[in-house]
């Protein structure tokens, strides 16, 4: 079965009938949070020697027969064991797909994958399982990690005003685990004794601790396309992909800058100049970059914006719906508008 809308509750109290889950997507931080969830919900701990084993899947290429083997033993101290099996891809997707015909022993089997497409031989085995389920993980979109954002600040006894909440939604979201090492340290940085400031995170606490470091990279990458520098696009989108950003939370990231263009120069339609209508916007235009956007707002029309957005949303649904690679998919639509950028830059 597939999970999706409900895909954190499943992880935090997975079904007691599922005899094995693939959790796989491009955001790996997520991966490895509900992976770690869903064995303390099973095991009550990651690193129980007794009810955790752990291994990549390449072992089973070399010992196919280690899968049944490890699912059918019991653990010493009693309780369900956990067996973890890392990188997964489709060279063991014929071994799930047979094991899920008729699983053996009671551990739950965790499979951990990238990116994973619509035929991939390992992800259907799962996804056509009445055993077996699928949770994909994607960045965060903007209501989710809205919902991230406010459930740990929550933990931590704080709450945050509006601005802030829209200025770390802006910023983060790349990467699960990322994001949650940004807000600990706005946690660490409001300090134990949140009496001082009624518990409530503000736009500055957020500037003062996390600044721009979040997002530096992609904004490195999101100018220099709207720009037409095609080769700096390039060059940054090869490191961030390198360093594990993944292209759909690039995707996000370039799609939201081209929706605050769009809807500045809808507010200069309207009468207002461009440093009226981009101040509008919330979260404001960070500071060292309010030059270069204004320029590109008098720079790319209203029509030139919605066929980005149009390009932008069929490249996401490209890589998500279809073979073409998601890095490939989602370069091809940056490189068209870089093109369209260098173009309005000679105007």
């Amino acid at each position: 079965m597939k999970i999706t809308g409900r895909a954190d509750a499943f992880a935090a109290k997975p079904d007691p009938k599922i005899k094995a889950v693939l959790i796989y997507g491009p955001d790996a931080g997520l991966v490895r949070e509900r992976l770690n969830i869903m064995t303390k919900a099973v095991a009550g701990s990651v690193d129980d020697p007794f009810r955790v084993a752990e291994f990549d899947a390449s072992a089973l290429n070399d010992d196919p027969a280690r899968l049944v083997d490890e699912a059918a033993s019991m653990a010493l101290t009693g309780g369900r064991r956990v067996v973890r099996i890392r990188d997964a891809g489709d060279t063991v997707g014929d071994l799930f797909a047979k094991f899920l015909e008729n699983p053996i022993g009671d551990a739950l089997i965790i499979v951990t994958a990238s990116d994973l497409s619509p035929r991939s031989k390992l992800r259907s085995a799962f996804e056509t399982s009445d055993v077996g389920a699928a949770l994909p993980c994607y960045a965060d979109d903007s209501e989710s990690l809205e919902a991230v954002i406010r459930s740990s600040l929550k933990a931590a006894g704080l709450s945050i005003t509006a601005d802030a909440l829209s200025w770390l939604t802006d910023r983060l979201g790349g990467d699960r685990e990322l994001s949650r090492r940004e807000l600990e340290k706005l946690t660490l940085y409001m300090g134990p004794d949140t009496k001082k400031t009624g518990g409530n995170v503000t736009e500055d606490d957020v500037l003062a601790c996390i600044g721009d470091t979040a997002s530096l990279s992609l904004d490195d990458l999101t100018y220099a396309l709207a720009d037409g520098d095609q080769a700096t696009m390039q060059r940054v989108f090869g490191r961030l992909t390198a360093e594990g950003t993944s292209a759909i939370s690039i995707l996000t990231s370039v799609a939201r800058h081209f929706m605050r263009l769009h809807e500045t120069r809808g507010r200069m339609a309207e009468g207002k100049n461009a440093d009226a209508a981009a101040a509008m916007l919330r979260p404001p235009v960070f500071f060292k970059l309010k030059a270069r956007f204004n320029s590109q707002v008098n720079r790319w029309s209203e029509p030139l914006l919605a066929r980005s957005l149009d390009i932008l949303m069929e490249a996401d649904l490209a890589a998500k719906s279809t073979d073409i690679p998601t890095d490939a998919a989602v370069e091809r639509a940056l490189l068209q508008l870089a093109q369209v950028g260098r173009s309005t830059a000679r105007r």
